[in-house]
């Protein structure tokens, strides 16, 4: 079984976005793996376990940046590719979807797809769903456990809001992540130490046979928001309801009811 999770390099989750000169910037924040991405590598792994595959891990980005794929080599992916031309540099997700769709087409006989549920940095949550509608694959979506997976079909249980739904599909498949799915493993020391001897392939456009595609959503301009100054006031009193009374009369002197 051939299976090929897709990931993304993203600043920590503590870092402060702000605009400079109209571009977006993250300051020195470190980047990491997408943290929801952690949980498709430990599926992808599991799977390649419990069926004897193998485990692609595929990123976008520019040329240095590979700590997501070696993060992910290190928790024991086989390899990793990284998808990287000069012409991506303003790809929005439609055209992401359709450079991971042609990189997932040229690794060859992939039977499943595996993403996470988002990324921390856009939050969309719709590249496995546009990903795999490219492919022509069904697409399970916040996947919280896999029941059934054989070498022709896959059984899922999706966490949405009304509960569990469970479904069945034919392989090939993209499957998106949930946390519910289980803790990823932390990366070993030999892990760690191969994921650092690692040399990853780089495509490029060429390779996979595709024209950089045009996004479809622009960003004219960009600024950062207003400061807002907020101040806080502790309202004191000899007792609960003298403290609940002040606290009435000044939520009725600033017109909040």
């Amino acid at each position: 079984m051939k299976i090929v999770v897709c990931v993304k390099q993203v600043p920590d989750t503590a870092a402060q976005v702000v605009v400079e000169n109209g571009q977006v910037s993250w300051g020195d924040a470190p980047l990491v793996i997408n943290p929801w991405d952690e949980y498709a590598v430990e599926a992808a792994l599991q799977k390649a376990g419990d069926h004897g595959g193998s485990v692609t891990v595929i990123s976008m980005g520019k040329e240095n940046e590979t700590e997501a794929l070696k993060h992910a080599l290190a928790m024991g992916c086989n390899e990793a590719i990284l998808v990287s031309d000069p012409a991506l540099g303003s790809s929005d997700n439609v055209a992401a979807a359709r450079v991971l769709a042609a990189a997932i087409r040229n690794v060859g006989d992939v039977d499943l797809a595996f993403f996470g549920k988002q990324a921390v940095d856009s939050d969309t949550g719709t590249l496995p769903g546009m990903v795999a509608r490219i492919l022509g694959w069904p697409a399970l979506t916040l996947v919280s456990a896999i029941s059934v997976l054989s070498a022709e079909a896959i059984k899922v249980e999706r966490a949405i809001e009304e509960g569990r739904q469970v479904v069945e599909s034919k392989l090939p498949v993209v499957v998106s992540v949930t946390k519910d799915y289980g803790e990823p493993r932390y990366p070993s020391f030999m892990g760690i130490r191969k994921a650092a001897r690692a040399e990853i392939p780089i495509w490029d456009l060429g390779q996979l046979g595709i024209e950089a595609p045009a996004p479809v959503i622009s960003w004219p301009e960009m600024m950062n928001p207003p400061r807002r100054e907020v101040t806080t006031e502790i309202i004191a009193g000899d007792s609960p309801q003298d403290i609940a009374a002040k606290l009435a009369d000044k939520i009725m002197a600033e017109k909040v009811l």
